[in-house]
């Protein structure tokens, strides 16, 4: 992602260069496709989106239509957004084994001993754990080792305009990358740099944590405090916009992520307690009134619970009870598994650097 200027700094830039707002470099405003590439100028309904934003946010009109208009269409995005085939198994031991092997849990441990002071001082300040800030930026980019290299503007572009029509919930999602397209125009305005240069996931993501556009807008903070906001360069902006992003999504210190559960089969009802999915939605008793066995510190558990399960492929499923904080991770990626490989990410490197 590029470094925001602060507004009152921008501003006296944009005076001194006669502007009012930052156009692509002349460059970048004639470029021509190559053979069998798209490009978005040619599309009336990227014109018209682009008009529209530009209309909404008061922002310049030929920027806007070039930036868009100089997006590529990425023929393979459309394909890596759709979901995987009916009656493909989901295995938990495989998801897991994708994030957490000894070259990722060694990243960890010098990635906790350089920024140990940071994550100490984000820790006591907005009372996320070290450890699951460590495991978001260990599962998201392997701290910083791959950070994506698609170009944000095609993706964004690609998503907005030629989302797959065969996914399940099309209009939606479309809907959703067309309003991270207009807030990755609305910051890339504020920058005086070029729009066409960041890159990051298929999705549009960026940076160390793979922040969406919108997320950068709401929740990026400037931790390091030389007055901008860096996600790529700077591990103290990192993660202090992944604590505030956790923060900002009801993290309650303190409060463990997930407790062990077992069941009474003679009352067990797991298909109710299964029916909320990841949202806690029990309390205690009420979930171990559906038959689930809850020990220690989780029988006196003051909130919800929900209870989670993981498949694993053609063997037994494995379970546990997630609490609030388990579904604020799951806020930076709506998936049991990615949640849990987080915490055990996270764990795994703790317990490394405690040998």
């Amino acid at each position: 992602m590029r470094r925001l200027l602060p507004t009152a700094l921008l501003s006296s830039i944009l005076v001194l260069l006669g502007a009012t707002l930052p156009l692509l470099p002349a460059a970048a405003q004639t470029q021509k496709a190559v053979r069998g590439e798209t490009l978005y100028a040619t599309r009336e309904d990227a014109m018209r989106f682009a008009d529209d934003v530009a209309e909404r946010r008061n922002l310049d009109r030929t920027w806007v239509r070039t930036t868009i208009g100089n997006a590529r269409l990425l023929p393979n995005v459309p394909r890596l957004m759709l979901p995987a085939p009916r009656g493909t198994a989901k295995n938990w031991r495989v998801y897991r084994s994708r994030f957490i092997d000894a070259a990722r849990i060694g990243a960890g441990v010098r990635f906790w001993r350089a920024n140990a002071d940071t994550l100490a001082r984000a820790e006591a300040e907005f009372g996320v754990p070290a450890e699951i800030i460590v495991g978001i930026v260990g599962v998201e980019t392997i701290y910083g080792r791959n950070m994506g290299n698609f170009r944000v503007i095609d993706a964004l572009a690609t998503l907005s305009f030629d989302f797959p029509q065969g996914h399940p919930r099309a209009a939606e999602r479309q809907a959703f990358f067309r309003g991270e397209l207009e807030s990755f125009l609305s910051t890339e305005s504020r920058t005086a740099e070029n729009p066409m240069v960041p890159v990051g996931s298929y999705a549009g993501a960026m940076g160390m944590p793979q922040f969406m556009p919108s997320s950068i807008a709401k929740y990026a903070i400037d931790y390091d405090g030389d007055g901008r906001i860096d996600l790529v360069n700077s591990t103290a902006d990192v993660i202090g916009s992944v604590a505030n992003y956790f923060k900002a999504f009801g993290w309650t210190p303190g409060m463990p992520s997930v407790y062990p559960v077992a069941f009474d089969e003679a009352r067990l009802r797991k298909d109710v307690l299964l029916a909320p999915d990841i949202r806690p939605t029990f309390s205690a008793d009420a979930f171990v009134a559906g038959g689930a066995v809850l020990e220690g510190e989780a029988l006196e558990h003051k909130g919800l619970l929900a209870l989670i399960e993981l498949q694993n492929g053609a063997d037994p499923p494995s379970y546990v009870a997630g609490t609030q904080n388990f579904y604020v991770i799951t806020r930076y990626n709506w998936s049991s598994y990615y949640a849990m490989s987080v915490l055990d990410l996270g764990r795994e490197v703790r317990a490394a650097m405690e040998q």
